[in-house]
């Protein structure tokens, strides 16, 4: 493995998903290139450093040129599936009753792999508000007040000083790593 691949990963996963990595956001999903990177290898390194943490990386969904890669705090996501309004919202969405963290990741996968049509209750995963994930259901895709990490349904303002905080963290992260200082050093993981 090079050490420039390594940085390159490194990077890509500081930029995408820093507010989960710093601990604000339960999961972020990261789309990379197959070609790239030798995915299996930079899964497996990170999961075995950042599970003190209760960071975990999986793949969600693979093709020729591309992994879906979704970054998630175990702990975090747990409680957000288990939110009454996130499960009820999935369960609109046929996703089994009281399924466990790992069932409804599982099921999540089948449906990216399966469906012609993106699975896009996702944003219950990737800690979107609720009203949000509804909005971009029924709206599908249009009609948002603003768009940002995601795109805004409800409240716009909450929404802003949200963003702002993920911009924070990427910028934080990112200028760590600029600095030469390795990721599971700047996230406190040895």
């Amino acid at each position: 493995m090079s050490a420039s691949e390594c940085e390159e990963f490194s990077r890509k996963l500081a930029y995408h998903s820093a507010p989960t990595l710093l601990g604000i956001k339960c999961a972020s999903l990261i789309s990379l290139a197959s070609s790239r990177f030798e995915i299996g290898f930079h899964i497996m390194k990170f999961n075995e450093k950042a599970f003190v943490k209760g960071l975990k990386t999986r793949i969600l969904c693979e093709c020729k040129s591309r992994s879906l890669m979704l970054v998630y705090n175990e702990k975090m996501l747990e409680k957000r599936l288990c939110e009454k309004e996130a499960a009820d919202l999935l369960k609109q969405c046929g996703y089994p009753e009281n399924a466990s963290t790992e069932e409804n990741l599982e099921f999540l996968a089948r449906r990216i792999k399966k469906t012609d049509d993106f699975p896009h209750e996702i944003g219950v995963f990737l800690d979107y508000p609720l009203e949000d994930v509804r909005g971009f259901i029924e709206n599908k895709g249009e009609n948002f007040k603003l768009c940002g990490f995601w795109k805004v349904y409800g409240c716009e303002e909450k929404a802003e000083r949200t963003f702002s905080n993920y911009r924070k963290c990427r910028n934080f992260l990112c200028r760590k790593l600029n600095e030469g200082v390795d990721i599971y050093t700047a996230l406190k993981i040895s």
